[in-house]
């Protein structure tokens, strides 16, 4: 697979943003309501899993097990329950506590704050509320984008960091083509749809079952990894207008992202990225510079959605890292 796939893999599925900060505000409707569209509610979802589903401070979480805090953020177009298949697992050593970010699922839809430098302060936030001066943290996707700013910007509550296949937006965004040559590689055409203002909340409202079909068949090399529930979980997620709204908004930020990203320093924490196949060499290469203890480990047998293709390599990747 050539390096455009490569990068394509590397920097991830994430939906847009504004790159202003404020206040999380109260949710729609509680996190705690039955589902609808044929999908369970989180509670139930949570309890099948061993799991209890909660929300604080404008955010859906599901906590349980015990032992060190493991915070585990997801990304799009995906919700907490991207990590279904490792967190029975994790909670048998680990208090696992993964989040809904802010505007996903069953967390608060606020009409900004969605830079990664405020979600990771959300997530902050939180962690602070639920009692614990430092954590782990294990981001995918737009989550490993708020991992990284919470690394960065929570040095002390940070105790060891993991990245899934995604790293924080910098200036090279820029440089990506929106048309691409035939036959090298693809366009990230979705992080340019999702800078369009109200035209995604109208093309994909009551469709987004097409969206999550769409990537959840195109990235792993077994599409059946991604079952039927976890489709029509996502899908139910990003069925409503404000909830695609919210999930463009994480990429609308990436503007913000980029100006803040030019002033962080390195990551001090201990820090492992786990990639894909595809994703290996670009990620490798990217992550060396920026932090000052760090290790890249291919997950194998993946495409992109690492703890649902591959969730037992991840599940040891974990393990062995945190201790």
């Amino acid at each position: 697979m050539d390096l455009n796939r490569r990068k394509l893999l590397a920097l991830g599925a994430g939906a847009a943003a504004a790159a202003t900060t404020g206040a999380v505000a109260a949710p729609a409707a509680a996190a705690e309501s039955t589902g609808g569209g044929g999908v369970p509610s989180n509670a139930a979802l949570a309890r099948s899993l061993g799991l209890r589903s909660r929300y604080a401070k404008g955010q859906h979480y599901v906590i349980g097990g015990k032992g060190e805090p493991l915070v585990l953020l997801p990304g799009w177009p995906q919700t907490w329950w991207s990590f279904h298949k490792i967190l029975p697992a994790l909670a048998k050593r680990y208090t696992v506590i993964a989040l809904d970010l802010r505007g996903m699922g069953g967390s608060a839809k606020p009409a900004d704050g969605y830079d990664k430098k405020t979600m990771a302060r959300d997530v902050h936030t939180l962690v602070r509320h639920l009692g614990y001066d430092s954590v782990n943290i294990a981001g995918h996707d737009i989550g490993a984008m708020v991992a990284h700013s919470f690394a960065v910007n929570h040095r002390a509550a940070t105790r060891k960091v993991v990245l899934m296949d995604v790293g924080h937006p910098d200036a090279s965004l820029y440089e990506q083509p929106l048309l691409v040559q035939p036959g090298h590689g693809f366009s990230l055409w979705w992080f340019a749809f999702n800078q369009v203002q109200s035209l995604p909340e109208q093309l994909i409202t009551g469709r987004s079952r097409y969206l999550v079909d769409y990537f959840m068949d195109a990235f792993p090399p077994d599409p059946s990894t991604i079952g039927e529930l976890s489709r029509r979980i996502y899908a139910h997620a990003y069925s409503r207008p404000d909830a695609i709204r919210a999930g463009n908004a994480w990429y609308q930020g990436f503007h913000q992202d980029i100006v803040d990203f030019a002033t962080y320093g390195k990551i001090t924490a201990p820090f492992l990225g786990l990639t894909s196949e595809y994703s290996y060499d670009f990620m490798k290469d990217a992550w060396a510079g920026q932090g000052t203890d760090v290790r890249v480990h291919k997950v194998p047998n993946t495409g992109h959605f690492l703890a649902e293709e591959n969730p037992e390599a991840v599940i040891a990747e974990l393990k062995a890292f945190l201790g």
